[in-house]
């Protein structure tokens, strides 16, 4: 009996000029039956929740791995994983986990409250032997945690600092999943290409450029899924992903570009899917050096962008405005009487000048395409038209997504003035903790590549991870936002709706406001 696995690779080796032709003319591919083909948008970089940040391989991972927690499906409410069950001391410092004692990790070694250990010290701990095995840039999730320890073989203990709101959530994250300690050990530097977790699908390969693929673990302590397997392939063009999807060649397309979103919707062949979520498209502005260290200039990029056509003609109404640095999704802590900075190009001239910056030249970075980038070429351009209408003299570097993180999260500095970003979240402290800090800085592993710094703005964020009082947290954030929104560090330009299309013959299939791709439920009539 052929495998699943090599129903894939046989199906995959050729190229669809091969496939059938449709009734329209169109070249019409027959993926393998019980074998879900996933149009990503970009390579993964890793496939280690250690060294990623990109919800693009967060996709492939949840689906690998698993944490102690996990989000319930269609909310960011916490729910038992890999821990059945746990306990939370009286004053919030203390968490101890029941383990799962009928769980393996894909190579078969034992999972355990030794494996939790090790994940959490190869993380946090720069001693441990294993931490040069990956650059952990969402540590910060964790950096409450002053001790974790197996209190027994399935029993693990938490201790932390300090009360930390987040830290259930954070362990939902993809930065919680639990690794195979013998994968890390056997691959070391290696591990983003050897994934071992215990989750509902195992690594088989991965062909840069082309291909991953997973293959259905018999085994999962949550029951085995219905798909035999899946291929993700990295198709980074979005007007090729939609001619794949059309064609046949994939499955389900992930972040369907706004202008196809009705034709597919009208297609009886295809569906449409739509979920809100936590998400912010912005730009970075360099506020160490050049015209951005001035605040009248930062207003005035907010001033100068045509927001509402941005959403409204580019995304075709797939997003809102956007107001401030928290997306509207997370209700109890977003601040409505925020409003979005208007449409005044003459106020912004009138900032500009005030600031000695007319006619001033500034590079902007923007990508072909990553995670929740929405149409991160045409958003560029219509940028880049605005604020010539006001005087300013923009020149644009556009990089694949992977370089384009390798140049913006390292720091602005000495390289653009601006740059395109997108975050999707699972708690309001998460974007701002890590791109609006001082101490979030690229030199201290953070995310604040545009070098903002308000030392209110950092006093708030840190009482409102500190309080176990959701009403006080949710002030705390509604007093920074309005700071921020004053002084501007970005230009907040969208809220995206997320979506993705499947073929008719896709079943069970739903997104989730955590952004991810849950393929456990997945069937294929």
């Amino acid at each position: 009996m052929t495998s699943p696995y090599t129903q894939a690779r046989r199906w995959l080796l050729p190229t669809l000029a091969g496939a059938a032709l449709g009734a329209a003319g169109t070249l019409h591919a027959q993926t393998p039956p019980e074998v879900l083909v996933v149009g990503q948008i970009a390579e993964p970089k890793a496939l280690d929740p250690a060294q990623v940040t990109a919800v693009n391989d967060f996709r492939i991972m949840m689906n690998l791995y698993d944490g102690l927690v996990r989000y319930t499906d269609g909310s960011l409410e916490v729910e038992p994983a890999l821990a059945s069950d746990w306990t939370i001391s009286d004053d919030g410092t203390v968490y101890t986990f029941t383990l799962r004692d009928d769980v393996s990790f894909h190579d078969g070694s034992a999972f355990d409250a030794e494996a939790v250990v090790f994940n959490f010290e190869r993380m946090l701990d720069e001693a441990h032997p294993y931490h040069d095995t990956g650059p952990f840039p969402l540590a910060f999730f964790f950096d409450a945690i002053e001790e974790v320890e197996a209190t027994g073989e399935h029993e693990v203990t938490f201790t932390l600092e300090e009360p930390y709101a987040p830290f259930l959530s954070n362990l939902a994250y993809p930065t919680g999943l639990i690794v195979s300690p013998a994968a890390v050990e056997e691959h070391g530097e290696e591990i983003g290409r050897h994934p071992s977790g215990t989750g509902p699908f195992r690594f088989e390969e991965w062909e840069s450029n082309r291909r991953v693929v997973v293959t259905r673990n018999p085994d999962y302590w949550d029951g085995a899924p219905e798909l035999e397997a899946v291929v993700f392939r990295p198709i980074t063009d979005a007007n090729t992903r939609v001619s794949e999807m059309l064609a046949g060649g994939i499955d389900l397309m992930v972040e369907v570009p706004p202008d196809n979103v009705a034709m597919f919707a009208e297609d009886p062949m295809f569906e449409v899917h739509e979920q809100a979520g936590p998400h912010l498209w912005f730009l970075i502005l360099n506020m160490r050096e050049g015209p951005f260290t001035d605040p009248r200039m930062r207003q005035a990029i907010n001033y100068a962008i045509d927001k509402q056509a941005l959403v409204e003609d580019v995304l075709q109404g797939t997003a809102e405005v956007a107001a401030g640095p928290i997306p509207p999704a997370f209700e109890w802590a977003y601040n409505a009487e925020l409003e979005p900075y208007p449409h005044a190009p003459e106020r912004a001239r009138e900032l500009i000048a005030e600031a000695g910056h007319e006619g001033a030249e500034l590079t902007f970075y923007v990508t072909d395409g990553g995670s929740g980038m929405l149409d991160p070429i045409p958003m560029g351009a219509a940028i880049q038209a605005d604020l010539a209408e006001v005087g300013l003299d923009v020149s644009i570097e556009t990089y694949e997504w992977n370089t384009f993180l390798d140049r913006v999260n390292p720091g602005l500095e000495g390289k653009a003035d601006m740059a395109q970003m997108a975050w999707m979240t699972n708690d309001p402290d998460t974007l701002p903790f890590l791109a609006l800090r001082t101490d979030a800085m690229p030199d201290q592993g953070g995310f604040n590549s545009g070098y903002y710094s308000n030392a209110e703005v950092d006093e708030l964020l840190e009482q409102a991870r500190r309080s176990t009082d959701q009403a006080e947290r949710a002030e705390l954030y509604r007093r920074m936002q309005v700071i921020v929104h004053e002084e501007a560090p970005w230009a907040f330009v969208a809220n995206w709706k997320q979506n993705a299309v499947t073929t008719a013959d896709v079943e069970g299939f739903r997104l989730q406001p955590s952004f991810f791709l849950l393929l456990h439920d997945v069937a294929k009539r």
